[in-house]
This record gives structure tokens, C-alpha cells and sequence, in this order.
């Protein structure tokens, strides 16, 4: 049987803000039963009282306090990596990515510290490298079309466990506490114990201690 508290669960774990927010008791029940008491009220196909709503999201939210984002832990040996002076050229992806890619990696220098990562969607390519570099990548790419440039990057890279695939959560809980403190992300990039948030170099600091912050709180014991 369908219940007041079931619907109530599953329409505020398709919110994920919200369930955080739940958690941390932050929100103001009457108002977000009335948000959500129409739906209920769709889905039963028959009125219901705002009190029992009220008394739905109060049981939920102390369930929510030991979900999902409590769960991830990261390791004692997961530092952040900050690097600034990043530029983003995103350009309309052609049959020949392969050989322009190949150009690009010419004026790359890891042994100086250079920084590149190449991202390609189904119809364009991401390039975010050093800021030294874009004049001779622009002159590269001078005959494709080149969408847009963002200057003024900055990286924050976390390593993480070699079984993250297996981690449910684990961009989440980062992506979560950016978005919490209204830092925009660029780009994320990952690889496999590895995960790059790009954002503008003005919100790396802040973004730099949010991180840190939830790596401290969620170390394993």
C-alpha cells in the first residue's frame, strides 16, 4: 500500500538539495509540505492532511541524516592539487580531432609542470591547459571553429581510491558542498584515481578550504 511518508521519501530523493538540507535541518517543514502536498495529493488522488505531510518530512529527515553523503569516507593520503593560470578553449569537433590533438600536445612540457586535458563530446573538444600555451594553440586551431575561450581557470584535483567506481556518491558529496557555496564549476574531468574540478581562479581559494573541509570530515577512522 502507497503511504503518505512513501511518497513523501521518494519525491525528496529526487531532490538531493533538499535531503541535504533535511539532514542538516535547515528547512522549514510547513513550507516545504506545502510544496510538496499537491504531488502527494496527485498521487493518491485524494486530499491529505498538511500535518501528516509535516510528520513525513520530520521521520524522513531523520533518516536522511545517515544516508548516501555520510557514508563516503576518503583516505588519510587524499590531498588536493591547485593549480592556476588555466585557460579553456572548447572548439566544433571534425573527422581530423585525432591529428590536431597530436599538434597540440607538441607544446607540452611535463617535466616543466604543464598542464593539459582534452575532453571530446560528441560534437566538440575541450582543451584546458596552461595560459602560456593559448596563443600557439589558437594559431593551431585557427581553421576550426572555436565556440569559446575561458580565461582566468584555475584546477583543483583530488586523488581518490582506486575502487571509486564502486563509491556511490563520491562527486556528489564534492560537487554538493560547491554548489552549497555557490561556486560555479567550470568542468569536471576525471580519470581513474583522479577527479578535477576547473572553476574560475577568483573561487579557487574558498573552493580549496570548502574541499578540504569535507575531506577532514569524512576521513575514515
Amino acid at each position: 500500500m502507497v503511504t503518505i511518508a512513501h511518497l513523501v521519501e521518494k519525491m525528496i530523493e529526487r531532490k538531493p538539495f533538499l535531503e541535504e538540507a533535511l539532514s542538516k535541518g535547515i528547512i522549514n517543514y510547513g513550507a516545504l509540505a506545502d510544496l510538496v502536498k499537491p504531488e502527494v495529493e496527485q498521487e493518491l488522488k485524494q486530499e491529505v492532511k498538511h500535518s501528516a505531510v509535516m510528520m513525513a518530512l520530520r521521520r524522513y529527515s531523520e533518516k536522511a541524516k545517515h544516508k548516501l553523503f555520510r557514508k563516503i569516507k576518503f583516505r588519510d593520503e587524499t590531498d588536493i592539487n591547485l593549480r592556476s593560470d588555466l585557460v579553456e578553449i572548447t572548439v566544433v569537433k571534425t573527422p581530423d580531432a585525432g591529428d590536431l590533438i597530436k599538434k597540440l600536445y607538441e607544446f607540452i612540457d611535463y617535466k616543466k609542470g604543464d598542464f593539459i586535458s582534452i575532453v571530446q563530446g560528441i560534437h566538440e573538444i575541450s582543451i584546458i591547459t596552461n595560459k602560456k600555451h593559448e596563443s600557439n594553440f589558437v594559431k593551431c586551431l585557427q581553421k576550426k571553429e572555436i565556440k569559446s575561450i575561458i580565461k582566468e581557470l584555475s584546477s583543483l584535483t583530488i586523488n581518490i581510491p582506486e575502487d571509486s567506481t564502486k563509491i556511490i556518491g563520491l562527486f556528489y558529496v564534492i560537487t554538493r558542498a560547491l554548489s552549497w557555496e555557490n561556486i560555479s564549476i567550470i568542468e569536471i574531468v576525471s580519470t581513474w584515481s583522479e577527479m578535477t574540478y576547473i572553476l574560475k581562479t577568483e573561487d579557487a581559494p574558498f573552493a580549496f578550504k570548502v574541499i578540504k573541509q569535507v575531506i577532514e570530515e569524512n576521513k575514515e577512522v
